[in-house]
């Protein structure tokens, strides 16, 4: 037989992917048990056998493990990892609400790491390092350049409680460097960005994932929309890819009476499993109004779910991702991990919003999103289409709904696209908008430290040239001007830079309170509240427009 020389290439390749088979099958079954009979033992008894006598080179099967990992779990479903033991901790302190840290939010600009805000009590706070900081050596090690990215920059600012690191610090109108030693501790991360009360009796909640510490913030949230009598709620799940699903569940349970299913989960070897709020939920006959967006999955996409199958809340926004697998994750011994879908979620009504897919073909799964925006979905609701197999359902009130496609909102709100021209993609999508605006507030600073509130500082800057500084700062960057569309662009770019001033200094709340005004999403939710129709009776009655 006639050997080509992919045929060598491939050899080594094909012989490492059986042996990792049956390294990751032994850990899992090593756990929960060995199928019947001995032939996976057998038969990976004997490839390691020919591996170790015969083969012609010597292998690194460590590295080809690694490697070859990703490949098997990639002719699973589109949600099963693989989590290398160097990347599992940063994954796993995502959600867990906590990591050992300096306490500092960063960006990377212009190759250097600039200090966005500073975690009010943290260990650089105590040290002395201001917004806008850039660090700039780290250990006595030169820190910036081409290399610098925001993976490199976590592991060097990360590191166990109690050990201490050495920054040189670069800061606005100081010419010499600054250096400070800072002592790592541990550093909340919080998953609920933001809650205030809109106007009397309106609360709003942001939420960016599920995580350990949800529910928790939740609470809090809730307790103080109850002293001021907040009697309509707006989560904002949009751009929330999930996380646990324990949170969701939590979270639900605090609008339902006794008794109510919520959702339930069911697989292969998993039976069935329903999991019903008690009774126990503080905000029972209050109105809610979900939003959501083709960014909402998972835990997002249990609890929109949840709120419109039984008719307790209303969802507003655009389709949801469309993502019901349940992950479940598996440590192996050289502690890295695996995250394997092992069942399928189903709201109340008996929907699973998992969107279609094939095993082993990952990249048209990702490119979905995209194949929506360009067929015209996020811009316009009579784009959307549902897959001709996609069945439908009923509400509690009857209401017809789809499942196996994501969750489609009861009212549709398309995408904000007045302004969003190709001079607008240039100076924000190409960041030059958020460096002029640190620029600003290094060249500011001492004006700008002086305002009492947020609403102060937004009144000064809309009487500032903020768009025309932009577009100067953006021409020496090689954008040149051009008047029609900056003008018609205006609006949205003055938002983005005000937004990107106030942030440092008032926080994640006046950040929000200032943007979702131009917000169209919200705007119409808040709309929906005044006219009455985000009550359970209401949204029983039918969609609205």
């Amino acid at each position: 037989m006639k050997r080509t020389k992919s045929h060598y290439i491939w050899l080594p390749l094909v012989i490492a992917l059986s042996v990792i088979v049956g390294i990751v099958i032994g850990n899992f079954y090593a756990f929960y048990g060995k199928p019947s009979g001995g032939q996976w033992d057998n038969k990976l008894a004997t490839i390691f056998g020919y591996i170790g006598e015969t083969y012609v080179d010597s292998i690194d099967t460590e590295q080809l493990m690694e490697e070859s990992i990703p490949l098997i779990i990639d002719q699973l479903d589109p949600h099963s990892a693989y989590i290398p033991a160097e990347d599992l901790e940063a994954v796993n302190e995502d959600l867990e609400g906590h990591f050992s840290g300096i306490g500092v939010q960063f960006s990377i600009l212009h190759d250097t790491v600039t200090v966005i805000s500073v975690v009010a009590g943290g260990p650089s706070a105590a040290a002395g390092i201001l917004n806008g900081d850039r660090i700039v050596m780290v250990n006595d090690s030169l820190f910036v350049g081409k290399s610098i990215n925001n993976e490199r920059v976590l592991k060097q600012l990360r590191g166990p409680k109690g050990s201490v690191i050495k920054l040189g610090i670069r800061r606005a109108n100081k010419p010499k460097l600054l250096t400070m030693s800072v002592k790592r501790d541990d550093i909340s991360v919080n998953t609920v960005d933001a809650f205030f009360e809109v106007e009397k009796g309106i609360g709003y909640v942001k939420i960016n994932k599920f995580g350990a510490t949800t529910y928790n913030e939740f609470i809090t949230a809730l307790s103080e929309f109850k002293q001021k009598q907040v009697k309509t709620l707006m989560v904002d799940l949009r751009q929330n890819a999930g996380g646990y699903m324990q949170a969701a569940q939590a979270m639900l349970n605090e609008f339902f009476a006794n008794k109510q299913l919520i959702v339930y989960t069911e697989g292969r070897m998993f039976p069935r499993m329903d999991y019903y709020s008690n009774g126990s939920g503080t905000f029972q006959q209050e109105q809610v109004v979900v939003l959501v967006d083709e960014g909402s999955a998972s835990a997002s996409e249990i609890f929109a779910g949840a709120m419109q199958d039984t008719d307790r809340g209303l969802v507003v926004g655009r389709r949801t991702f469309g993502k019901g697998l349940v992950q479940q994750q598996f440590e192996l011994n050289d502690g890295s991990a695996l995250r394997l879908t092992v069942a399928r979620y189903y709201t109340p009504s008996g929907r699973c919003i998992q969107k279609e897919y094939t095993m082993g073909e990952q990249e048209n799964y990702r490119k979905d999103l995209l194949n929506r925006f360009l067929g015209g979905e996020m811009d316009n609701q009579d784009s959307v289409k549902h897959n001709s197999k996609v069945p439908t359902f009923k509400t509690v009130a009857g209401r017809t709904i789809h499942g196996n496609d994501g969750i489609m909102p009861d009212v549709f709100v398309p995408r904000d696209t007045v302004g969003l021209n190709s001079y607008y993609i240039q100076v924000v999508g190409d960041r030059h908008a958020y460096e002029y605006a640190m620029e600003y507030i290094d060249r500011n600073r001492q004006k700008l430290n002086g305002f009492k509130t947020w609403q102060a500082m937004v009144a000064h800057l809309q009487q500032q040239s903020l768009v025309d500084g932009l577009a100067d700062y953006a021409y020496t960057k090689g954008i040149r001007k051009r008047p029609y569309l900056i003008n018609e662009s205006r609006k949205h770019i003055e938002k983005y830079l005000i937004g990107d001033i106030l942030r440092p200094f008032f926080g994640e709340s006046a950040y929000f309170q200032f943007v979702l005004q131009y917000d169209p999403t919200y705007q119409k939710a808040l709309s929906l509240i005044k006219a009455g129709k985000a009550s359970p009776q209401a949204v029983a009655r039918q969609a609205y427009k």
